[in-house]
């Protein structure tokens, strides 16, 4: 698996983005993702911010992205002319300057829409001013180094950035070339047109003046500062992307139905079904509704559709449903194609967007060989020392809670503290003793990353394995030990294979010969953690025991077919919404050497607080017994 950047993501900061773009842009099927420049790509339905913020300051960073997110949903979604776009791109396409005249829509327009937005959601002018400090200190670095350089054409593309965004009404730049700022003197009158801009179509005219007065002159920008806002924006019809986006398809053919008149007995009156008198105001009038895409146009008029009544609903609701009414009002209720689309949209993917095309394949562990049988009988020799520690422990508390007595009962033996019956109306002076204990009520399932990445792991992470099922066994506590991965060399498109290689299941955990088993496992190709955790979540969420832990085994970061980004937000949605279902989930990360902060914080981004970090895998049953010992008590 191929990177191209190391870049670690902030699943709740991605989350968040992710949120606030889907309300602000009002539609439901846009999705966020970074990107090397901030635009919206309506083919790919996704909305990017700047990877521009990614070295950034914290505060910086959260306002960037945000300012990104607000330029695009509320500003170019809604005010930004595509065809006045369009127009201006067609007129600089002979130019010399192609990356600059590009850079200098996308400024321009981009400061219309901020004071536009600011206009508009006044909550949004914080973001926005740490946006232009930001990017004000950048110009100002970036200047001076363009100017040492030599860029020229970098150097007046800072220059005009810094004039537009100074606080002073005429500012000077001492450590420029005496050529850029002669230039800049001259473009003044039209830069300062740029505060009267009403339109996409204003800021079009400003910077095509620009272009076309310094085509000839410099030669193009060599860096990026500013993408264009709207990709592929030749494949977009409507003037702005929220009617683009809302359109509705004309119907595909358009042949019309021929009517001979004099062929018809016709009468030429109208009766309408709509009248004043039955108006409704009060309801919100949801009927069944169609749209059309295939079909010969008839000249049958269709605007005299009536009010909607209660019982219309009702009866809508059992033709869709098949059901029995309850003679419930409905009329609040939405209309019920577009509920069952939603109710359908939840039904896919169950394994979540990321995994729509991965399949689980099931692999059963085989009969242990001779050679599996001694490696086992010598990886329980090894952990003997740590198992029989933490039974000792675990069998003290159980006997400390067994004779333990009750107090403050009701009934039982009176005790010598009798001074509640002086002092509390409902005096609770009586005790028991021998109260017997508490059985484990807990079931657990270990997943194991079966990854390439983990080759001189799996040895030592296998002496885990091993105490655990020794000790969970000992107990009589369900588990399940479960090992994962996806074969890269079988995906195609559309087909991403994952297996699961069930070393225990619920059904045997107890049974006596199985532990040898657990050689079996061994390191193969790609992780997807997210899909495996939905799957095993679903099997553990079933079982009947009031304490479900997950424990995961893994080495980093997931990685598997078109799972890079996205493939730690996926995993921590699946996290969380394992957690939600009450299962305790907790990732241990296993390093071959000192942990690197990148490597915390990836954790720390998909399992939260509930990650144990273990420096050298030889460490691991050492480690882990602790955890184990913990988690047992919880549930005594």
């Amino acid at each position: 698996m191929y990177r191209f950047h190391d870049l670690k993501v902030d699943t709740n900061l991605f989350l968040q983005l992710q949120d606030l773009s889907t309300v602000l842009s009002a539609h439901p099927d846009l999705t966020f993702e970074y990107n090397f420049g901030s635009f919206i790509d309506k083919s790919n339905m996704r909305i990017t911010a700047s990877r521009l913020w990614d070295t950034a300051k914290e505060e910086f960073k959260i306002a960037g992205y945000k300012s990104d997110v607000f330029l695009r949903t509320i500003g170019t979604l809604r005010y930004s002319s595509m065809h006045a776009m369009k127009e201006y791109l067609e007129s600089v396409r002979e130019s010399d300057l192609p990356k600059f005249s590009a850079q200098l829509f996308a400024l321009f327009e981009d400061i219309r829409l901020e004071e536009r937005i600011k206009a508009d959601r006044p909550g949004t002018r914080r973001s926005f001013d740490v946006r232009k400090k930001y990017l004000k200190h950048k110009f100002e670095t970036d200047l001076i180094a363009h100017a040492t350089r030599g860029l020229e054409l970098d150097e007046l593309f800072c220059l005009i950035y810094l004039l537009i965004q100074s606080d002073s009404p005429d500012p000077s730049f001492p450590r420029v070339n005496e050529k850029q700022l002669t230039h800049l003197e001259n473009l003044k009158p039209i830069i300062y047109t740029l505060y009267d801009a009403r339109s996409s179509a204003d800021i079009a005219t400003i910077a095509e003046k620009i272009v076309f007065r310094l085509d000839g002159t410099y030669n193009d920008t060599i860096y990026e500062y500013f993408t264009f806002p709207v990709n592929k924006i030749e494949e977009i019809e409507k003037d702005t992307l929220f009617d683009e986006l809302t359109r509705t398809d004309d119907v595909k053919n358009c042949d019309s139905e021929e009517v001979n008149n004099d062929d018809n007995e016709f009468i030429d009156e109208k009766f309408s079904t709509w009248h004043r008198e039955n108006k409704n105001d009060d309801r919100k009038q949801t009927f069944l509704q169609f749209e059309l895409e295939v079909g010969t146009k008839t000249n049958i008029m269709g605007g005299g559709a009536r009010e909607t009544e209660d019982a219309d609903q009702a009866m809508g609701t059992i033709q869709g449903a098949s059901g029995k009414s309850k003679k419930n009002d409905y009329s609040e209720l939405e209309s019920l194609d577009k509920e069952q689309s939603t109710q359908g949209a939840t039904s896919e993917n169950i394994y979540g967007a990321e995994n729509k095309d991965a399949v689980k394949l099931i692999k059963e562990s085989e009969k242990p060989s001779n050679e599996d049988i001694q490696r086992y009988r010598e990886y329980v020799g090894a952990i003997d020392a740590l198992k029989r520690k933490l039974a000792n422990t675990i069998k003290k508390t159980i006997e400390h809670k067994k004779n333990a007595p009750r107090k403050d009962l009701i009934v039982g033996r009176l005790s010598k503290k009798l001074l509640p019956i002086v002092l509390d109306e409902n005096p609770r002076v009586f005790y028991k003793k021998n109260q017997e204990s508490k059985e484990f009520d807990a079931a657990f399932t270990l997943l194991v990353d079966c990854s390439a990445s983990m080759h001189g792991k799996m040895d030592e992470t296998k002496r885990a394995i091993v105490l655990f099922h020794e000790v969970l066994k000992q107990f009589h506590i369900p588990h399940s030990i479960i090992g994962f991965w996806e074969d890269a060399m079988e995906v195609a498109e559309n087909y991403q294979p994952n297996y699961f290689h069930v070393i225990h299941s619920f059904n045997d955990s107890f049974y006596h010969n199985n532990g040898p088993k657990i050689m079996q496992l061994e390191p193969q190709e790609d992780n997807r953690d997210g899909f495996s955790i939905r799957v095993v979540s679903k099997e553990l969420e079933t079982r009947s025991e009031k304490n479900k832990f997950l424990l995961i085994f893994s080495d980093g970061e997931p990685a598997a077919a078109n799972y890079d980004q996205n493939g730690i937000v996926d995993t921590n949605k699946a996290v969380s919404e394992a957690r939600k279902k009450g299962i305790e989930v907790i990732g241990m990360f296993l390093s071959d050497g000192e942990i690197d902060e990148s490597e915390d914080i990836t954790m720390k981004n998909i399992y939260g607080k509930e990650r144990l970090m273990i420096p050298s895998v030889t460490e691991l049953p050492e480690q882990f017994a602790p955890l184990l010992k913990k988690l047992l008590l919880k549930t005594i």
